[in-house]
């Protein structure tokens, strides 16, 4: 069982449920999912792009990464319905909690001049997203090997009904919230 895991059902659930005021343990906000993704305009022009992105991503997460592809058509991007832009993980149970330990512990202290992660990035239901510019700050993935930088996307979906909860939940979790 995942270290974080753990954690949160030995201890975590009890704090939050005295903290949030939950009658139930049911009640109490749990993580459900977290999808991490990349979009590449490069992709347009240049397919073979996608390998390398979905490469990094199956090897930040440990798990394949999914080809997007393009809803419709937009002719100002010379972009056509159907066509591949980007690579996309779904991160459940296990998996999950280990990529937010990492996430929480190894990666985001690797930032260049961090001071937190901002409060204001929930969605008015519990979820939050997180964008990170640099793919290297991850110790998974290999400096030398890298073609390019890229940035990519982290939604941490979860049970809470509101963005209160949401953030206790997250905090208790660790993220490093700015104050």
């Amino acid at each position: 069982m995942a270290r974080l895991k753990k954690q949160f059902e030995k201890e975590g659930v009890a704090k939050l449920k005295s903290e949030l005021k939950c009658k139930n343990t049911m009640q109490v906000p749990r993580l459900k999912k977290i999808l991490v993704g990349m979009c590449l305009n490069e992709a347009v022009q240049n397919v073979k792009v996608l390998d390398k992105a979905a490469q990094d991503l199956a090897t930040i997460t440990g798990q394949k990464a999914v080809i997007t592809r393009a809803r419709k058509s937009i002719s100002n991007f010379k972009l056509r319905q159907g066509q591949p832009l980007g690579a996309l993980v779904t991160l459940r149970k296990e998996r999950m909690y280990e990529f937010l330990d990492r996430l929480v512990n190894v990666a985001l202290p690797r930032v260049r001049d961090f001071r937190g992660i901002s409060p204001k990035s929930f969605d008015g239901k519990g979820n939050y997203s997180l964008g990170i510019k640099e793919q290297i700050i991850f110790p998974e993935i290999n400096y030398d090997t890298i073609d390019k930088i890229r940035g990519m996307n982290i939604t941490i979906v979860t049970t809470a009904k509101n963005n209160e909860e949401g953030k206790a939940l997250l905090y208790y979790l660790g993220m490093p919230f700015r104050s």
